[in-house]
């Protein structure tokens, strides 16, 4: 009989170590089916980008060019005089296609929402008039409708320029159509409309198609050091710490003038709902530049996006614009709670400014109210009046501090 609870030990212990396995046994498979989803996530969601898929889609272009199905100002240069040159295949993207090329010995960029020109959604105005008889002010009210379905903005004729360049002639329906698929890419949109009035978005060169190309800049990558690769877009003077140190404020400061710029200077707010280092790029002087804005959105399309049905906080996250759940009615708040500034501060500024990275260059006690300023700006924010002057108190304060640190650095000099 003593045996007997000896014995129920026992069986406790392999049971526990039996359950044990099959914990650790289910762990594995949850981690390899996983695994195994995420590859075919990433397998059905993108394309490995080669040279040899690259040169048959510019192919196809020209032979759509040449059966006078598009047209465009690059054309020419693409598919007959070869001043356009392909160069290497930067990256697909869920059908996005980014292709690097030279273009008369400038870098260019050519970007495409889709591959094939047929993919996009065709303009049955097309066949059902002659396109020569279709009146101008038709096509502009077209173009403003397009735009307010993609941006949410309302346009008058007079700021449609940038959108609707094309005159009359012998390839007119091959305009209009080039046009309807470079309008139904909402970044193409964007850089035309904003490139007249922001040095913050990249500038359009031309088009070919429903291929659209922008100047070339060097993007960002999170495993730099620096955030951006500066020797690539400033003198070797640079290469030196103080210069690095420098160069990093005064990007820093662009970045606060854009932030500034997107908030106020448009008949709406821009929200960045992608803040990341590989979507911005820095010209030679400094300049902070948007270089991808598919997640970027004005006020009125902003508060349709965060607008949606929750049972908490957390289904109100929008990428990098958060909103709040109102419980009460289940709606997210179709206010935005975060700001440009929070993410940047969270993003950017974090890395940046810490003494490992700026070192003796900037007096230590400098160096700290920086700190304190990046992360209390970095700090979610409330939607409410004390939330937006927080947001301006912050923003006047790098002001003063990044001013501060180049009047240090001039002084050391």
């Amino acid at each position: 009989m003593r045996g007997i609870p000896g014995l129920k030990r026992l069986r406790l212990k392999i049971w526990r170590r039996c359950t044990l396995v099959l914990l650790l046994f289910w762990a594995a498979c949850w981690v390899v089916v996983s695994a195994l989803l995420f590859l075919l996530h990433r397998s059905v969601f993108s394309e490995r980008c080669t040279d040899e898929k690259s040169h048959r889609i510019l192919a196809r272009l020209c032979l759509d060019y040449s059966s006078g199905a598009l047209t465009g100002d690059l054309c020419e240069d693409l598919c007959v005089a070869q001043n356009l040159v392909y160069k290497d295949c930067l990256y697909y993207d869920r059908g996005k296609k980014v292709i690097q090329a030279d273009w008369r010995g400038q870098p260019i960029i050519l970007k495409s929402k889709k591959e094939i020109f047929s993919s996009y959604q065709h303009l049955s105005m097309l066949e059902e008039v002659e396109t020569e008889n279709i009146p101008e002010t038709e096509l502009l009210l077209m173009v403003a409708l397009e735009v307010k379905n993609v941006l949410g903005l309302e346009l008058s004729n007079n700021t449609m320029g940038p959108l609707w360049t094309r005159k009359k002639g012998p390839h007119w329906k091959a305009q209009v159509a080039s046009m309807w698929s470079l309008l139904q890419q909402e970044e193409y949109i964007y850089f035309s409309l904003l490139q007249d009035f922001s040095k913050h978005v990249l500038r359009i060169i031309g088009s070919c198609g429903h291929f659209y190309a922008v100047e070339y800049l060097t993007a960002g990558h999170a495993w730099h050091k620096t955030l951006f690769p500066l020797e690539n877009v400033v003198s070797p003077t640079f290469a030196g710490h103080r210069s690095r140190v420098r160069a990093i404020i005064d990007i820093a400061l662009s970045f606060l003038d854009m932030v500034r710029h997107f908030d106020n200077d448009f008949s709406h707010p821009l929200h960045l709902c992608d803040i990341k280092p590989e979507n911005f790029a820095i010209r030679h002087d400094l300049t902070v530049v948007a270089i991808d804005v598919d997640m970027a959105f004005f006020e009125p399309k902003m508060r349709d996006i965060l607008e949606q049905n929750c049972t908490g906080d957390e289904d109100c996250n929008f990428f990098d614009c958060f909103s709040k759940c109102n419980l009460r009615i289940r709606k997210c708040g179709a206010q935005r709670a975060n700001n440009n500034l929070q993410v940047i501060c969270d993003k950017i500024f974090r890395r940046w400014f810490s003494p490992s990275l700026q070192g003796p260059l900037v007096s230590l006690p400098l160096q700290l109210q920086l700190q304190k300023a990046v992360q209390e700006c970095a700090e979610p924010g409330y939607v409410d009046a004390a939330g937006h002057q927080r947001t301006l108190k912050s923003l006047s304060k790098l002001y003063h501090l990044l001013h501060v640190s180049q009047q240090e650095l001039q002084r050391a000099e």
